[in-house]
């Protein structure tokens, strides 16, 4: 079997060392494993490899790097990744519209990744467990609007947000004072109904990625989404309410046979035996739970369900990693 040099960029943060450790865990051919991140970040040792700093000449003789960095890392050093002949797989949102960028999801256009000039977007956590949730609808019927509500981990915004968390849930039970630095509010016994940015309309920048990177990887160009993002105190995983409408009516029995068929889903949806998507089920896995499917009320063509997802998995360093065996592949 070939083997493949592989960098993370990013590898210090929690989605670098997920990708390390699904590496691992799906057997991918590594032949070196470079891990880079800051100056700082240099000389520390992951799962017995050296960190070395980020910098161009560190780049030479890879042929994939995975980027877990943010959107100025990766759009400083995608030039020199690309010249020293290697793809980027880019987790940051740096390129996720740009024309000439596939941004994949390989269970939806896995056709996609052969587009790439250098460069292929994964796209943000939320839009990816979202898509793979209705991918398999949009075979039947192509989904002309969708109203979404997600309810986001604090694991979300980095390895400070469950510390901020358990800081504050500690705080309040010894009756002292706690000043958030991660979230904009106290997280802890309270959501916070904005993650972003202000951008389009009242919209946030969370909110529009839905709709515009949803666009893409369905290729559903006309496809319209409103959507609130909502940050709740849960530790892993995100959970997503979608009300959705098809240009033909779909039954919740044609919904659930193609969900329970659709690669990387797995069908929840038994209200009676109290079996249904939860963070706590979907957490440390890489399906997408789908369930609480029923009837809209409001719309003959539209469909309801609700869906969870572990968004540093799935919805981050293995669906970069899946794109990384597809380029292989």
């Amino acid at each position: 079997m070939d083997k493949y040099n592989v960098g993370i960029l990013g590898a210090t943060g929690a989605v670098g060392r997920e990708m390390l450790k699904i590496l691992r865990e799906r057997s991918f051919p590594v032949g070196e494993l470079r891990l880079l991140a800051s100056k700082r970040s240099a000389g520390q040792a992951i799962d017995g490899h050296e960190v070395v700093e980020a910098k161009s000449e560190n780049f030479k003789g890879l042929d994939i790097v995975l980027g877990a960095a943010e959107n100025n890392i990766a759009a400083a050093f995608a030039a020199d990744i690309k010249a020293a002949g290697a793809v980027f797989v880019d987790n940051s949102s740096a390129f996720r519209l740009c024309p000439d960028v596939p941004l994949v999801v390989p269970e939806i256009n896995p056709e996609d990744v052969r587009k790439h000039s250098g460069i292929i977007a994964n796209p943000n956590c939320t839009t990816t467990i979202t898509c793979t949730a209705i991918s398999a609808l949009r075979r039947l019927s192509p989904v002309e609007s969708m109203v979404v509500s997600s309810y986001q981990a604090v694991s979300g915004a980095g390895s400070a947000g469950p510390q901020e968390l358990f800081g504050e849930i500690e705080a309040t039970a010894e009756g002292k004072s706690y000043v958030p630095r991660v979230f904009a509010h106290q997280i802890a016994y309270n959501v916070i109904p904005q993650i972003g940015e202000r951008q389009f309309v009242g919209y946030t920048s969370e909110e529009m990625k839905l709709q515009n990177e949803g666009r893409r990887i369905l290729h559903l160009p006309e496809m319209r989404v409103s959507c609130t993002c909502v940050r709740v105190p849960v530790v892993r995983s995100h959970s997503v309410s979608v009300q959705l409408k098809t240009r033909e009516k779909l039954t919740v029995d044609d919904a659930r046979a193609a969900i329970s068929a659709a690669p990387g889903c797995k069908l929840l949806d038994e209200l009676d035996d109290l079996l249904y998507p939860m963070p706590l089920l979907s957490t440390d896995q890489d399906l997408v739970l789908v369930g609480r499917i029923r009837e809209d009320l409001t719309d003959e063509n539209g469909l309801l369900l609700w869906c969870c997802g572990d968004q540093l998995r799935k919805g981050a360093a293995t669906n970069a990693v899946q794109i990384a065996e597809l380029l292989i592949g």
